[in-house]
């Protein structure tokens, strides 16, 4: 991994930002690695799926684990290629994931490029949220799209899969046809309806149980791991102000 004193240094612009935030906090890289582990192991494959400046893949990497990362957004893609494209263990494809292989249209946000969409309904709930107020989507353009199954065919069975895609996370998980050992899925609570779509999606898959890491906490939140029914009646108990986490289903 490139070490965070070779990263770009022009913190007023928006990748910037993102490095700052992403690379910089060192007690923030810690807790990501610590959960991480619980799913890459040193000879791993994990696919990065929505890497935007590759901060799961630098986790993944350092854990010992090979990496597919996959990020449609052009600019943020360059970026990607200067951190990792000569790192031998790691696949960048610049590609969206959906349910079936062409294009779609993505939905930019110029100014907050980590909350670019390819999901019209994120921006709508977005509108109406005032935790989400002020975020634009300023511009569309069209990328291609693969899916999770040809990524399996071209590159393997994965050992974990990470997910997180604005909204998309239900059209990525309908381009998978088998249970993968581990994944994890990102859900926002402006959107509650698209991480039940998720769980059930998963249990048509295969026989899994679920956990969930809150907001920027890198922490499993139960001791024991919980049914899809139980993780969605939790999923919509939660207040709004929880925003987001990412929800981590394994196989039996």
């Amino acid at each position: 991994m490139t070490p965070a004193t070779d990263l770009p240094v022009e913190k007023t612009t928006v990748l910037g930002r993102s490095f700052d935030v992403y690379y910089r906090d060192a007690e923030r890289t810690a807790r990501m690695d610590h959960l991480n582990r619980q799913f890459v192991q040193p000879g791993s494959l994990a696919f990065d799926i929505g890497a935007h400046i590759g901060d799961r893949t630098g986790s993944f990497l350092r854990l010992g684990a090979s990496v597919v990362t996959v990020e449609p957004q052009p600019r943020v893609f360059r970026a990607l290629r200067l951190l990792y494209g000569k790192n031998t263990q790691t696949i960048l494809r610049c590609e969206a994931v959906g349910a079936a292989p062409g294009t779609l249209d993505l939905f930019v946000n110029s100014n907050n490029p980590t909350i670019t969409t390819a999901s019209p309904d994120l921006i709508s709930a977005a509108q109406s949220s005032a935790q989400w107020q002020g975020q634009v989507w300023d511009r569309e353009i069209k990328v291609p799209v693969t899916t999770l199954d040809q990524l399996i065919k071209d590159h393997g069975v994965p050992d974990f899969v990470k997910i997180d895609v604005e909204g998309f996370e239900w059209d990525v998980l309908k381009g998978l046809a088998r249970p993968v050992p581990m994944l994890s899925f990102e859900f926002t609570t402006i959107q509650r309806d698209v991480a039940l779509l998720c769980l059930k999606r998963l249990v048509a898959l295969g026989d899994f149980e679920f956990n969930v890491s809150l907001g920027e906490d890198h922490a499993l939140t139960y001791d024991t791991w919980i049914s899809a029914d139980d993780m969605g009646q939790n999923i919509m108990a939660l207040p709004a102000s929880a925003n987001s986490g990412d929800i981590f289903a394994r196989l039996r």
